[in-house]
């Protein structure tokens, strides 16, 4: 069988979580799906997935195999729909959608750019943080922050960002530094109303995933708001390292707790379909690939 067919049977299997759910989304038998993964793992010489009759589990050389070959697939992929559509001259308005804070601080200025290179392509650009809806707003392109769960769409991981703590350097001085996420309910923390459960802010200890529950006198719906009410010395915030970044890189706002932060958030480009991809779209997924790696400027706090 061919190997890259397999490896893709193999992701769709590990992303939907069982065989049936596998061999219905991509259009083929039950025991299709069951010999691609079989062949992938003779071929390895590793046993991917653990399964019963009840139970499907990717087995640790499975998950290290699925991490590893899923952003290789995606890269492949990408460049395959680059090449076809290298003759074709980018035109028309490319309507995209994006999280507020980063469509603003980081999208606007790539667009900027882009349209210096492919002057024919108009952009549309809708920031929201409502679920996305390709087909009713005739999107051809959106921005996506975290962990995707909607399978039928097509993604390619742009880059990432973190979730920091950070006040300015009045404040800390004023009020001290935290040492441990534990400190953090003895100073006045600036709250991001949308998030779940209000105030709940995440962090590793010791490797483990937990939440310390802060409190404060600022609450607002955006992370724009927030930022400013920071920089001002009203509190700390724990926002996306590509809404506070620049500030930190700038002297206006301290990052602290750096040891103690939760796992990095994925940026994704994420689209309907990707055969028959237009020069729009593609090129301008090519062009952000690019922009933001290798490390993001909004995390290169050294440079500052």
């Amino acid at each position: 069988m061919d190997k890259l067919n397999s490896i893709r049977v193999f992701l769709q299997v590990a992303r939907l979580g069982g065989f049936s759910s596998a061999a219905q989304h991509l259009g083929i038998s039950k025991a299709m799906v069951s010999k691609h993964v079989s062949d992938l793992e003779r071929q390895l010489g590793v046993r991917l997935i653990n399964r019963t009759t009840r139970h499907l589990k990717l087995t640790e050389s499975g998950i290290l195999y699925r991490d590893r070959v899923q952003g290789i697939l995606e890269d492949l992929e990408a460049t395959e729909v680059s090449v076809a559509n290298l003759n074709a001259a980018p035109s028309g308005t490319l309507r995209l959608m994006a999280p507020t804070s980063f469509g603003s601080f980081h999208l606007t200025r790539a667009i900027a750019e882009y349209r210096q290179k492919y002057p024919k392509v108009g952009i549309d650009m809708v920031f929201t943080g409502r679920t996305l809806d390709f087909v009713g707003e005739g999107l051809d392109l959106a921005i996506r922050t975290g962990e995707l769960k909607d399978s039928t769409q097509v993604a390619r991981r742009l880059t990432h960002s973190r979730l920091v703590v950070s006040a300015s350097p009045a404040y800390l001085k004023k009020y001290g530094v935290p040492l441990v996420p534990i400190d953090l309910t003895r100073h006045n923390c600036l709250i991001y109303s949308p998030r779940s459960p209000l105030g709940a802010w995440p962090f590793t200890v010791d490797g483990k995933a937990t939440t310390v529950r802060v409190h404060g006198d600022v609450k607002a719906n955006t992370a724009d708001a927030l930022r400013i009410a920071s920089i001002h010395g009203c509190g700390l915030t724990q926002l996306p390292t590509y809404v506070v970044g620049l500030d930190i890189k700038a002297g206006r706002l301290q990052p602290v707790l750096e040891n103690f932060e939760p796992p990095m958030q994925p940026i994704y480009a994420v689209y309907l379909h990707r055969q028959n991809l237009t020069a729009k779209v593609s090129t301008f997924v090519d062009f952000l690939y690019d922009y933001y790696q290798p490390i993001p400027y909004w995390e290169q706090w050294t440079d500052a």
